[in-house]
C-alpha cells in the first residue's frame, strides 16, 4: 500500500542551518496495517508524514501509494488518497464555520464545488448526523454550532472524521492528541483506531508517548538522526514495555535514555 524508498531530505542544503531531515529512509507498509512512529526531537517524525502527504519533496528517493508513483505528485493530487489529522485542534479546521460546514468542505475535497453546492447535496446533513453519531460525542445534535466553539477534545474528534470522510487509503495522524487533556486524548486515540480498523485504513500515526505506541496499532517504528532505527512487529511487539523499549532504542541509536519523557520532549 505504500513504500518509500531510500528518502533523502535536507533543509537549508549548504548553509550554516542545514538539517539532514530524513537520510535514507525505506519503508513497505501493507494495506489496513497500522503503524505507530515514535522518536526524540528531530528525529524526522513529522518530515516523514510531511513526505508521505506530499508537502515535503524527497531530495532522492521515490514514493509510491496505492499502485502509483506519487513521487512528484503534490499535495493536493495525493488529498484523494490522503487523510491527515494535525497536533493542534484548530489546523485542518475553520473556526467560523459550523460543525456542518466544515463537514461539507472536506467532502468537497479535490472537487470543484463551493461551499454552497456542497451544503445542497440531498442527504448530506443527515449524513453528516450518522457520522457523527457514532464519535458518541453528541455533536449530530449541534452541527449548527462554530466548531471554534468545542472543546479541542470534540474538535480533534470532527477533525478525525473530516480527515476520513471521504474514500481514502492512508490516513496520517501527526501527534493528533499531544494538545489533549488524557480524557480526550484516550477517547480520540479509540477513536482513530475504530475508525482505521472500520475502514481497514493504512495508518501511520506519530505518538509522543512510547505507552500509546505499544498499546496501538500493530508495528510500531523508532527514529533517531533522520533514519528509521528500529521497527518492530508482532508477538515481539506484544510482549515489550515501555522499559524495554526505552533499552532497545539507546542500543540502536547508540545513546543512553533512561526516561520516557526525558526522550520524548
Amino acid at each position: 500500500m505504500l513504500k518509500l524508498s531510500d528518502i533523502h531530505i535536507t533543509f537549508n542544503a549548504g548553509t550554516a542551518t542545514e538539517v539532514r531531515a530524513l537520510r535514507g529512509i525505506s519503508l513497505d507498509i501493507a494495506e489496513g496495517e497500522f503503524v505507530t512512529v515514535i522518536g526524540s526531537n528531530g528525529a524526522g517524525k513529522s518530515t516523514l508524514l510531511s513526505t508521505v502527504v506530499g508537502t515535503a519533496k524527497p531530495d532522492t528517493g521515490s514514493i509510491h501509494l496505492a499502485g502509483n508513483d506519487v513521487t512528484n505528485w503534490p499535495a493536493a493530487r495525493r488529498a484523494s488518497l490522503v487523510g491527515r489529522v494535525f497536533q493542534e485542534p484548530r489546523l485542518g479546521t475553520c473556526s467560523s464555520l459550523s460543525i456542518e460546514e466544515n463537514l461539507a468542505l472536506a467532502a468537497a475535497r479535490g472537487k470543484k464545488r463551493g461551499l454552497g453546492l456542497a451544503l445542497g447535496k440531498r442527504g448530506q446533513k443527515k449524513l453528516f448526523a450518522e457520522h457523527l453519531e457514532k464519535l458518541g460525542l453528541g455533536l449530530e445534535h449541534r452541527m449548527a454550532t462554530p466548531i471554534g466553539a468545542l472543546s479541542g477534545g470534540q474538535r480533534q474528534a470532527v477533525s478525525l472524521l473530516m480527515a476520513t470522510l471521504l474514500p481514502m487509503k492512508i490516513l496520517v495522524l501527526d501527534e493528533h492528541t499531544a494538545a489533549l487533556d488524557p480524557s480526550a486524548a484516550h477517547k480520540v486515540l479509540t477513536l482513530s483506531a475504530e475508525i482505521a480498523g472500520e475502514s481497514r485504513l493504512t495508518t501511520l500515526m506519530v505518538t509522543h508517548s512510547m505507552k500509546d505506541a505499544l498499546a496501538y496499532g500493530s508495528r510500531t517504528l523508532m527514529m533517531n538522526a533522520g533514519q528509521i532505527v528500529l521497527d518492530i512487529a508482532g508477538e515481539e511487539r506484544s510482549k515489550l514495555k515501555v522499559s524495554d523499549l526505552l533499552e532497545r532504542f539507546g542500543r540502536a541509536a547508540g545513546t543512553e535514555i533512561d526516561d520516557d519523557q526525558l526522550m520524548l520532549t
